[in-house]
């Protein structure tokens, strides 16, 4: 119960962050996450994690290359 509420309060934060998801959506979503990790063992965490990992990446990479690029 105490990691669904952490999760809850995880999800909410990482809300603020993200066009398009509220508070109680991500608060639903950081609870659904936790019962997810929970049930993937040490290597899915591991997983996970690296997969987050290189979704920040790919996102970064496609944000500098819209970016307009600086005239000199």
């Amino acid at each position: 119960m105490f990691g669904k509420i952490l999760g809850a309060i995880a999800g909410s934060q990482v809300a603020q962050h993200v066009r398009g998801i509220d508070g109680a959506g991500g608060a639903v979503l950081g609870v659904a996450a936790t019962s997810v990790l929970r049930r993937l063992g040490p290597v899915g965490l591991v997983a996970a994690g690296l997969g987050g990992y290189a979704l920040k990446r790919h996102l970064q990479k496609r944000e500098t290359a819209r970016a307009p690029s600086p005239r000199a």
